[in-house]
């Protein structure tokens, strides 16, 4: 027992720089955030209840101001009292100079918690401090980069850029009850465990201090919360967060430099991206609509769609909404940690953390910035003030040029595959040998006098032959004019293979992103209350013409196809059109109730008779009838 407490003696006296910054940085932001919410009360600093505000009641904001005094006294406080480096990476200096741009940064917030800043005022001051902090305190992401041909102006760009972006990228995922401050917790605690992996725990100890200002606040911030961060203490988080790492000018690991932090501030970075997505899709679809007003469709002007909004209407309740993201951002830095723990082994991880991270993007993306940019695609398709000639002029130097970089990459993925050196006499030969036939043939056939979007079998068939005869055409030559080759079967059967392919899939996107788009108008349109749910009474090509119809009336669009019946025996139980062939008009009452269908949409051809039958049976299961019929009819 008693050398069981000689040795966790021991362990305190060794490990006191750590515990004790990080518990004066606690008991300091614990002591001070009760201070900054009464100071702020009574400058009338308060977010006060709106539509945009999940807040029920007036809360004091600002409070960020606390964990920067509280960060900043504990760091004064120990290179006082030690007179030791607070980082073997940085000089004292260097945090004295950030620490004075942090300052400038916490005046920027104040103003703007207390007036309400112009967005690009506050972004003005956001792109000074940054520049400050490349200039002044020799931060720098090209010197992280080890981009060391990088011209200076810019370095500056980026660097600015990369603080700017984590700046507002906490800014805006501020909008939960102690989301913001809990992610920069735990983004602090993978960039100091990535440090304390490769061998550098003294530098750790700005982190810990940081860690445990955010924890104090974290105390008051935390669902319900009694204050709020503000832009004050939002955007020191994200400027502490994005100059740290590169302030560890002496790591030698990229990953860790730039890596860890990538990942540990995953979440805020993915849901600024968003915003700016979904915000310029907006606009643009303001001005389609010749600016009519679709609420704050300017890329400065807040949103309700970020990540926390979506959650907090999938689980109401905010701890559960912020406990989701927790994970999510723990989950990413687990994987970075782990990507440093298991080096050679680390692919694994990587893939599987970038599956889900598809996965959860998707997921989120799906109804709102994927439906945005799915209307904004389709209004410009069927934009009639379009000529079709102007049309054209955009659409064939846009398959000349897919076509060409298509051609070029295969040749160079087909030499790499067979083991062939791509060395001068490749690229300036027997490149333009094999990409020059095949294009000669493709406007030969007429690839680009063709409508692809209305294209038949037969067209498709053209564009094989001559990709086919393109190739031949291009061995031929190689073996008339006799330059060196080796492989030549191997090389030209898997070129015309993979050129048919890529040329062919080219021409095949408008439609698979038809059928995108029309499951994107599903999901967004099936659990809406005002929809009408459709069930189509037949299977055939007719319905596929309804569905398309729909597809091409999205923006107006109310209706949603829940399920399909035909008398067809075969059909019954599979999937067409990605529907269900539920059974025929027998099973039409038991399959409208099942489905809480509220129409039919007749689309077959069937005897007068045979269609009064089906009538009087959709409207005896209380729906509305309807018939989609394409016939020629006499003039």
């Amino acid at each position: 027992m008693i050398t069981f407490f000689k040795a966790a003696g021991r362990f305190l006296m060794l490990t006191a720089p750590w515990w004790g910054l990080f518990l004066v940085s606690f008991l300091l932001c614990l002591v001070l955030t009760p201070l900054v919410r009464e100071l702020a009360r009574r400058l009338g600093m308060v977010d006060m209840p709106s539509a945009r505000r999940i807040n029920k009641m007036p809360v004091p904001r600002s409070g960020g101001l606390a964990i920067f005094i509280s960060f900043h006294l504990a760091v004064l406080g120990y290179v006082l009292a030690t007179g030791a480096r607070l980082s073997p990476l940085f000089s004292n200096e260097t945090v004295l100079h950030m620490g004075i741009l942090a300052l400038a940064l916490v005046v920027v917030g104040l103003l703007d918690d207390k007036f309400g800043l112009p967005p690009v005022v506050k972004l003005l001051g956001q792109v000074l401090v940054a520049f400050g902090a490349f200039v002044w305190c020799d931060v720098s992401l090209g010197v992280v980069l080890k981009f060391d041909w990088l011209p200076v102006w810019a370095d500056g760009i980026i660097t600015v850029f990369w603080i700017v972006g984590a700046i507002n990228a906490f800014n805006l995922i501020d909008g939960l009850d102690g989301l913001a401050t809990g992610l920069a917790v735990i983004a602090a605690v993978g960039m100091g465990g990535a440090l304390f992996f490769i061998g550098y725990p003294q530098a750790t100890l700005v982190y810990m201090a940081f860690v445990g200002a955010c924890l104090g606040f974290l105390r008051y911030n935390f669902n319900p919360a009694s204050v709020f961060l503000g832009d004050t203490g939002s955007m020191f988080l994200g400027f502490t967060l994005a100059s740290l790492p590169m302030m560890m000018k002496s790591v030698d690991s990229l990953f860790v430099s730039v890596g860890v932090p990538v990942l540990a501030m995953g979440v805020p970075i993915f849901d600024t991206a968003l915003a700016i997505m979904r915000r310029t899709i907006r606009a643009l679809l303001r001005r389609e609509k010749g600016g009519a007003d679709e609420g704050n469709s300017h890329v400065m002007h807040a949103d309700t769609d970020h990540l926390h909004h979506r959650l907090l209407l999938r689980y109401v309740s905010q701890k559960k909404a912020a406990g989701a993201l927790y994970a999510l951002a723990g989950f990413l830095v687990v994987v970075a940690l782990g990507g440093l723990a298991l080096r050679d082994r680390a692919a694994g991880l990587f893939v599987l953390a970038f599956v889900v991270a598809v996965v959860v993007a998707v997921h989120d993306m799906r109804r709102v910035e994927l439906w945005d940019a799915g209307r904004l695609l389709n209004a410009a398709a069927h934009d009639r003030s379009t000529t079709s000639g102007r049309r054209r002029l955009v659409a064939v130097p846009f398959y000349v040029t897919m076509d060409i970089l298509l051609l070029v990459f295969t040749f160079i993925f087909v030499h790499l595959a067979c083991g062939i050196r791509i060395n001068s006499y490749a690229l300036h030969t027997a490149l333009p040998l094999r990409v020059v036939p095949v294009f000669f043939c493709l406007v030969a056939l007429r690839a680009y006098s063709t409508l692809w979007g209305r294209a038949l079998i037969s067209n498709h068939l053209r564009l094989v032959a001559a990709c086919f005869m393109g190739s031949v055409g291009g061995s031929a030559a190689i073996i008339l004019l006799h330059y060196p080759h080796s492989h030549l079967i191997m090389t030209t059967v898997l070129f015309f293979a993979l050129s048919t392919f890529a040329l062919v899939g080219l021409r095949l996107v408008r439609p698979v992103m038809r059928d995108l788009f029309y499951h994107l108008d599903h999901s967004r349109l099936v659990d809406n209350a005002g929809t009408s749910r459709v069930v189509v009474y037949g299977a055939g090509l007719r319905y596929g013409m309804f569905r398309r119809e729909l597809v091409r009336a999205t923006s107006r669009n109310s209706r949603v196809i829940v399920g399909l019946l035909d008398d067809d025996v075969a059909l019954h139980g599979l999937y067409v059109g990605g529907m269900r062939v539920h059974g025929g008009l027998e099973e039409a009452p038991a399959v409208i109730r099942r489905l809480r269908a509220d129409a039919v949409v007749i689309a077959c051809v069937m005897p007068p008779d045979k269609l009064e039958q089906a009538r009087r049976v959709f409207a005896g299961a209380g729906t509305k009838v309807s018939l989609w019929s394409c016939e020629e009819r006499n003039l």
